[in-house]
């Protein structure tokens, strides 16, 4: 292969008229200053566009321009090129070719890192030009710290050979910062935390070890064949969260908090014995976003204006109701922000404490020493309270006291997992609790979910199918037929997933006149069909299928999260 052309970079620009003497100039003083590339200052200074400039050194180095938002990569041929390299030289494996292989660089100019990376790799490299924010991105994705996982897990495998059951020479040896099981934990932390994970599951199979990752409410796998290593692995984050490492055949609930970088991750730790071994389920919370406002979690006006209004009352219950993991102690936090003021005593009573807010009485519970939901609630009301928010309500003694501290003038807030609005009051019901003290309790009921958003990079029109179609008629009727949808194709920038965050989709019911008398009358179907025809009401499935429409989420995810709401 012809050696790489060395060319002047500014000189270049200048000839083909992209910039001028004086900005060139002005960037080579800047380059001095900094020690940046001179195409990044050029780039970041506004005096040439990207794009401008790949297409110019992909013209004079005779080498082709690859987009890299849209390349399908194969992690088998990236992982030729170590990820310290990758990183350090801004340089990707993309494909075999008979010409050797074809590495994407930032900056192909540079001949120093050439040279290096064909030493390293032992064969023939053909460049291309590639956008550099792309190629971080695809460094990210593709590597995942996965390698270094695989590493470590390797080294304990290795480590453990000798001593598997011997629980005080392990324990001796993770105590070391620098023992390969705390640096896999470290590893998993950081990687679970970089791809905004909600939870870290660890699972032993009969013959492997999966550690799955929740993002974006669905989890993504890493098959590792050194499951010798589960033992030192869960007796370690036991250790962190002060349990019984001894005692491998029941459950054990715990919690830490963990520092990364700049951020600080409270872990709710818990543990199942199964067939394998142990298996653990970490819930990850970052306290470092802090709580958001109204305006920030995702609220349509009319809902929001719906939910202001319940929050301003003197006195009732405001319940936030969804799954686990759905936002909604996001959504009482946000709240509780507008009503948290020098006038009002506020205590929240929560397992656990999630956010911390300043002038607000936040009560941990700790069922262990008898300090429960029920017995902190009983000891609030004698805190003198104008608010209080009840972490959630499980059973019929919390659900009681909050209901009566809600009529005897305090405003309530807490959460409830139910389905969906309507089916809140019928929850209560279950629970033991009078129709009578539901009916004057509760104001509002907010339902909420959250939805996976498409990714930006690779949405495209969608044609939904037979069975789609079907269910989207029986939603909206003729309506259906001029609805237009799009979805993700899958990129890099989405993991091939076609999703890239999530946004939350709520409904809110308003407990008015009408309905509390058919609650008081133990009518429950004319309950629902006054509910249904409520001014203003609009179930969770018709505010998803809005967003739907509006390309913001995929028809298929709208059936996925709330098909089954009626």
């Amino acid at each position: 292969m012809a050696q790489l052309k060395r060319i002047r970079l500014g000189d270049l620009l200048v000839e083909h008229k992209l910039i001028s003497e004086a900005q060139l100039d002005e960037a080579l003083a800047a380059q001095k200053k900094t020690g940046r590339k001179l195409g990044r200052v050029l780039i970041e200074n506004g005096y040439v566009k990207e794009d401008k400039l790949l297409n110019l050194l992909s013209r004079q180095l005779s080498l082709p321009y690859v987009d890299l938002a849209s390349y399908q990569y194969r992690p088998e041929v990236v992982k030729l090129i170590p990820e310290t390299t990758a990183r350090r030289y801004r340089a990707l494996a993309l494909e075999e070719t008979p010409d050797g292989l074809l590495v994407g660089m930032a900056d192909p100019t540079n001949i120093f890192a050439y040279d290096d990376l064909v030493r390293i790799l032992k064969r023939p490299i053909k460049l291309a030009v590639v956008k550099e924010s792309d190629l971080l991105h695809g460094i990210e994705q593709v590597y995942q710290h996965a390698a270094e996982i695989q590493t470590l897990a390797s080294e304990i495998d290795d480590d453990l050979a000798e001593n598997v059951f011997d629980l005080d020479a392990l324990n001796r040896a993770v105590s070391s910062s620098d023992a390969p099981v705390v640096r896999l934990i470290e590893t998993v932390f950081e990687e679970a935390v970089r791809a905004k994970a909600s939870d870290i599951h660890i699972e032993p199979d009969e013959q492997v070890l999966r550690i799955r990752r929740r993002i974006d409410g669905v989890l993504q796998e890493q098959v590792m064949n050194e499951k010798a290593i589960v033992p030192a692995l869960v007796s370690r984050l036991k250790l962190m969260a002060g349990l019984d490492i001894a005692e491998r055949r029941l459950p054990q609930d715990g919690r830490f908090n963990i520092k990364l970088k700049d951020k600080s991750v409270d872990v709710r730790f818990s543990t199942l014995p199964t067939q394998y071994g142990e298996a653990v389920v970490m819930r990850l919370l970052d306290h470092s976003e802090g709580v958001k406002g109204l305006d920030e979690i995702g609220l349509s006006a009319p809902i929001k204006a719906q939910l202001e209004k319940a929050i301003r009352r003197p006195h009732g219950l405001l319940l936030v109701t969804g799954p686990t993991g759905s936002g909604k102690t996001t959504t009482l936090y946000a709240a509780l922000s507008v009503l948290n003021d020098a006038a009002r005593k506020i205590v929240t009573v929560e397992d656990p404490v999630e956010y911390r807010l300043s002038r607000v009485s936040q009560v941990q519970v700790n069922p262990k020493i008898g300090l429960d939901f029920t017995r902190v609630l009983r000891t609030t009301l004698r805190q003198d309270p104008d608010i209080i928010l009840v972490g959630e309500i499980r059973d019929h003694e919390t659900a009681e006291i909050a209901l009566r501290a809600s009529i005897t003038g305090h405003l309530v807030l807490s959460t409830l997992h139910t389905n969906d609005a309507i089916s809140t009051v019928m929850r209560l019901v279950d629970m033991g609790v009078e129709d009578f003290l539901i009916a004057s309790a509760v104001h509002a009921i907010l339902a909420q979910r959250l939805v996976r958003r498409i990714c930006e990079k690779c949405s495209t029109d969608y044609m939904p199918d037979a069975g789609q179609m079907a269910w989207l008629a029986g939603v909206v009727g003729e309506e259906a037929a001029s609805m237009s949808f799009q979805h993700g194709a899958g990129c890099p920038a989405c993991s091939r997933t076609g999703y890239k965050g999530r946004v939350p989709v709520h409904e809110i019911l308003e407990i008015d006149e009408e309905l509390a008398d058919a609650l008081r009358n133990k009518d429950y179907a004319g309950f629902k069909h006054l509910a249904l025809a409520q001014k203003g009401y609009l179930p969770l499935v018709k505010n998803a299928l809005k967003l739907a429409g509006q390309g913001v989420t995929s028809l298929e995810e709208v059936i996925r999260v709330g098909g089954w709401v009626e």
